[in-house]
């Protein structure tokens, strides 16, 4: 069985994937390197560059630890989440905000679709 594994989060190279679609503030550009995709649950790990942009969570919920960056993601309703290094967040399916990246994002993720 193929363990996903990456022993350095912070150090690993990951794949360009463009400006983020959406920004309204700044000019974030994410990258990301997939760990596993077994069709309803994947991980990996996802950075972005400073601004700001809308964001949703439909037909999947994704839980997230942080391991650099400044941000704030806030949910519709106005309620704010400081992002730093150490911080994890769940955002279930349904939920809709922004993020506002200060200083560059890194994150381990795992997303589990719906259904």
């Amino acid at each position: 069985m193929n363990v996903p594994y990456h022993r350095d989060v912070l150090g690993a190279t990951l794949t360009l994937v463009g400006p983020k679609a959406g920004a309204t503030d700044g000019d974030p550009i994410e990258s990301i390197l997939e760990l596993s995709d077994g069709g309803r649950v994947s991980t990996g790990i996802w950075a972005c560059t400073p601004g700001s942009f809308p964001s949703a969570r439909e037909g999947y919920s994704e839980v997230m630890t942080f391991v650099a960056g400044d941000a704030t993601i806030t949910d519709d309703d106005g309620t704010e989440h400081p992002i730093t290094a150490g911080t994890t967040i769940v955002l279930n399916d349904g939920w809709r905000g922004r993020w506002t990246i200060r200083e560059t994002v890194r994150k381990v993720y795992v997303i589990v679709q719906s259904g």
